[in-house]
């Protein structure tokens, strides 16, 4: 198991839900010798250290842009872990503003690759979309261009650099749930892109542990995919019962219908361990060894190179009732 005992762990993007969740949890469970959030909005980082008012001896908190090396390569001094979770993520507005997605995705991802390099961090780990599998998106294609970046740095670095990719976070700021939730307490309908829609489910908390075992286990060039239940959102009207009911209003520009976390199309090693895939590609020097490590782990196995991994899965869908128990417990 990992230690971040005596660490210094850097978060891009650290004033996001996973940012707080995830120092949360550490500063809970582990003793890292300081945590660094690194973002853009200085009100967001007030809010953050009232919240953490008793863990500011290790908090620290840097104000900065991941489009900015020059800011990363100072922010990145002493630091051993990155976490790299800053992106703009809202598909409709990349469909309109598609090169300021680009500027913080892909170019500030490169960036944060160049720091890495040039510091004395020894692990980077990237946090992925669904929607970066066979995008139709540019929020999607934006986060493809970025894990390409992240693992090919391993071909001409001595760092470790891997990828951690999973789908809708329940509880998360402009999720599904919220979304809804809020649309009910202002006595509006359910505004319901498309009532067959499915997505993949993991809560908050399942998703920083899920990057911290990825950071424990991780060689380096591989992609780690939890198994994750999944949720039909028509469900999700019949438990919230709106009081105004709900409209259809069709699919807004580059969504799904249903998401997908590993491509049939995609002729990467895929291996299948206990609870979670690992995705190799042929890109990467020290694929061999990656196979042969996680083959032994957990009862990993080879998967077919057709195998995917789409939401439309039945056999992990979850019933009403287990989607009713999550919304209760989580608000």
């Amino acid at each position: 198991m990992i230690t971040f005992k005596n660490k210094t762990i850097l978060i891009t993007g650290g004033t996001g839900s996973f940012g707080k969740k995830f120092a949360e949890i550490v500063l809970k469970k582990h003793k890292p010798k300081k945590i660094i959030i690194f973002s853009r909005d200085e009100l967001k980082q007030y809010l953050m250290k009232a919240q953490f008012k008793s863990n500011n001896k290790i908090l620290r908190y840097f104000i900065g842009d991941v489009r900015d090396l020059d800011r990363l390569k100072l922010a990145m001094k002493d630091v051993n872990i990155v976490v790299h979770a800053a992106a703009l993520k809202h598909v409709e507005s990349g469909e309109y503003n598609p090169f300021e997605v680009i500027k913080t995705n892909v170019v500030g991802t490169q960036n944060v690759v160049d720091a890495i390099v040039s510091s004395q961090v020894e692990k980077a780990i990237f946090l992925s979309t669904d929607k970066a599998v066979s995008p139709i998106n540019l929020y999607g294609a934006s986060k493809l261009a970025a894990e390409k970046l992240f693992i090919a740095a391993n071909n001409y670095s001595t760092k470790k650099f891997s990828v951690v990719k999973y789908g809708n976070v329940f509880n998360s700021r402009g999720s599904v749930v919220p979304t809804f939730i809020d649309q009910i307490k202002k006595k509006n309908k359910l505004l319901l892109t498309h009532k067959e829609m499915t997505r993949f489910n993991i809560s908050l908390e399942e998703g920083v542990n899920f990057v911290i075992m990825g950071l424990d286990k991780m060689i380096g060039g591989e992609t780690f995919i939890p198994i994750m239940d999944t949720i039909e959102i028509k469900d999700l009207i019949k438990i919230l019962k709106p009081e105004h009911g709900f409209k259809e209003i069709g699919i807004k520009p580059g969504e799904k219908i249903h998401e997908e976390l590993i491509s049939k199309s995609d002729n990467s090693i895929k291996i299948q361990c206990k609870r979670y895939f690992i995705v190799c590609p042929s890109t990467i020097t020290n694929k061999d060894k990656l196979i042969k490590k996680y083959l032994k782990m957990n009862g990993g196995r080879i998967l077919n190179k057709t195998f995917s991994y789409n939401s439309s899965n039945l056999e992990k869908r979850l019933k009403i009732s287990e989607i009713k128990q999550l919304i209760e417990k989580n608000y």
